[in-house]
């Protein structure tokens, strides 16, 4: 992976997972970009802040990298969007893998993925470009993820899952061996998927019921 300096975007929780596996590994972070800082986040301490878009423009396209580190939920597109404009001022984007994520030899990684602490990726697999894989989320072996997938913690893909682009997995969702999800597919947390999703279908476990 490149070692070029990184400038993150965004400061909310997944940033403070991102920046510390960055500092762990002694990557250089030049500026966080973001309207604000909250200021119980000790982790972005003396890391140089800017609250403009356009203070991007500051940094040379050959000399940095960018990490998208704005949140995913289902149905939003904002961090997708953030991607393609920064694209299109000829950014580009580093991937982040931690160092305690198993990721087999045999996977192959597109740019700007996202593989963090404890995530186990099996042989085979391909993750597309822009998608995260979050903490302790497993990927089995020949598993083919499209772009911009946000796979949650603790989510299990088994083996020759196959996704579109713009899939979500939610917290600790379960999905069968050779299921497929089309683009813009949901799976709720906690959910146990066991028949292919089309493309914008939506899989939601039963709600608890509480009194």
């Amino acid at each position: 992976m490149s070692k070029l300096p990184v400038v993150i975007i965004g400061s909310g929780g997944h940033a403070s997972v991102l920046v510390d596996i960055l500092k762990k590994q002694q990557r250089e972070i030049k500026a966080i970009i973001s309207h604000s800082i909250p200021t119980e986040r000790k982790i972005f301490e003396g890391i140089e802040h800017f609250s403009h878009d356009s203070d991007i423009l500051k940094f040379n396209v050959d000399e940095i990298e960018l990490i998208n580190a704005i949140g995913a939920s289902p149905h939003s597109t904002l961090r997708k969007t953030i991607t393609n404009n920064y694209l299109a001022l000829g950014y580009n984007f580093a991937s982040v893998i931690a160092d305690s994520a198993i990721v087999s030899t045999d996977v192959d990684i597109e740019k700007g993925v996202q593989i963090l602490t404890r995530a186990v990726i099996h042989p085979g697999a391909k993750i597309g470009s822009f998608s995260v894989i979050n903490t302790a989320a497993i990927i089995e072996h020949d598993c083919v993820l499209g772009e911009n997938n946000f796979i949650a913690p603790g989510a299990v893909l088994c083996g020759q899952v196959s996704t579109g682009q713009d899939v979500f997995v939610g917290a600790g969702a379960v999905i069968i061996p050779n299921i497929t999800l089309g683009i813009n597919a949901i799976v709720g947390a906690g959910a146990v998927l066991t028949n292919d999703l089309n493309a914008d279908q939506m899989c939601y476990p039963a709600r608890m019921n509480i009194k």
